[in-house]
């Protein structure tokens, strides 16, 4: 339903600045974390024994409570058809398990320390490591239920026009991807190499961002969730 505009801005600029700070991790490419992007999980930057790790925590948690926040203010206000419910949820649930990732790095980096690979394949590492496994998990679950479910809202309710057009183009690409790097992750815990692991991955969580950005420009057009 139409709603005066002070009570969408709330999402537009919660969501906006959320997607902006899921993109954190490209200060990969002028900071020096010794860590290759082609190979390397994205959360290893964020490890504790990572001399970055504190930032790129803060960052992702910055980036989880945003957009957890701007998904329940549009929850209050949605139009309670049910793609929508559904889409907004996930992005609740997807700004949740991104904070909770936050609060369980790693402790090591595993693709890059065999010590560490090691010590996890044996469970000698710290709990974290599985509870870290979990909320990613559970982060991109909620991610993808949130793409496919709100590009189908906008293009079934007749809404958000920018996003029904260039949304099922992302929900492809994000699903392309999202099957790349289960595959490599596959891969690594088999012991055949990376698969490309870290460029998959980054891929996967740069289609998100770019998704998000382009909900809250949609919702900023037709001042409406």
């Amino acid at each position: 339903m139409p709603l005066d505009h002070s009570r969408v801005r709330p999402v537009v600029v919660l969501l906006a600045l959320g997607a902006l700070a899921y993109t954190a991790w490209v200060l990969e490419v002028v900071l020096h974390t010794g860590l290759d992007p082609v190979q390397t999980y994205v959360s290893e930057l964020a490890a504790a024994d990572q001399p970055l790790g504190g930032l790129f925590r803060a960052t992702d948690l910055t980036a989880g409570a945003l957009v957890f926040c701007g998904a329940v203010w549009a929850l209050w206000w949605c139009d309670r058809r049910p793609w929508s419910v559904v889409g907004w949820w996930g992005l609740v649930l997807f700004g949740a398990a991104t904070v909770a990732d936050a609060r369980l790095p790693l402790s090591c980096a595993p693709t890059v320390d065999p010590g560490c690979a090691a010590r996890e394949t044996a469970g000698l590492v710290p709990a974290t490591h599985t509870g870290h496994a979990v909320s990613s998990s559970l982060a991109m679950a909620g991610a993808l239920v949130a793409v496919v479910a709100l590009t189908v809202a906008a293009r079934r309710y007749g809404r958000w026009a920018v996003l029904a057009r260039v949304g099922p183009l992302l929900v492809v690409l994000e699903l392309a991807v999202t099957v790349w790097t289960l595959a490599a992750i596959a891969a690594f815990e088999a012991g055949r190499g990376t698969w490309s692991l870290g460029a998959g991955q980054r891929a996967q969580v740069l289609l998100v961002a770019v998704w998000l950005g382009v909900l809250a420009y949609a919702v900023s057009r037709e001042n409406r969730v």
